[in-house]
């Protein structure tokens, strides 16, 4: 007989599908509204990019103490040190952009004024 996945195993399973499932209908939304689900998402204090962030680093505390035991090779919690380091700078970075995203969420769905004009996009590449 096969004993239950813990509560914690489970938890993590729900929200990676309601993840999915959000991923899914962002696609559905009027721009408005997906800018505001974005914004909500991004937010670094309450939203589920901060969210993860905070657990890849508490991972990594967790990692660290495995390594130091001998229980985990030391290479998990650097992976798991850089991640969450990559992650807080990402988080940074978008963080910079909430504030026009909750403005474009805040715009109602039906404009009569002309459309924005496109604006063309820039690539950067990190070397």
């Amino acid at each position: 007989m096969s004993h239950p996945a813990p509560y914690p195993v489970r938890l993590a399973d729900e929200i990676t599908r309601q993840l999915g499932q959000l991923a899914d209908r962002l696609s559905q939304l009027p721009p408005p509204q997906a800018a505001q689900v974005i914004a909500c998402v991004l937010d670094p204090d309450t939203g589920v990019l901060g969210g993860v962030t905070h657990l890849v680093a508490t991972g990594s505390v967790f990692a660290k103490d495995q390594a130091e035991r001998g229980a985990l090779p030391p290479e998990v919690w650097l992976a798991l040190g850089r991640a969450s380091n990559e992650l807080g700078d990402i988080t940074l970075d978008l963080d910079e952009h909430k504030d026009t995203l909750q403005r474009v969420g805040a715009q109602p769905a039906t404009m009569a004024a002309k459309p924005p004009a496109p604006a063309p996009l820039v690539v950067r590449r990190r070397r």
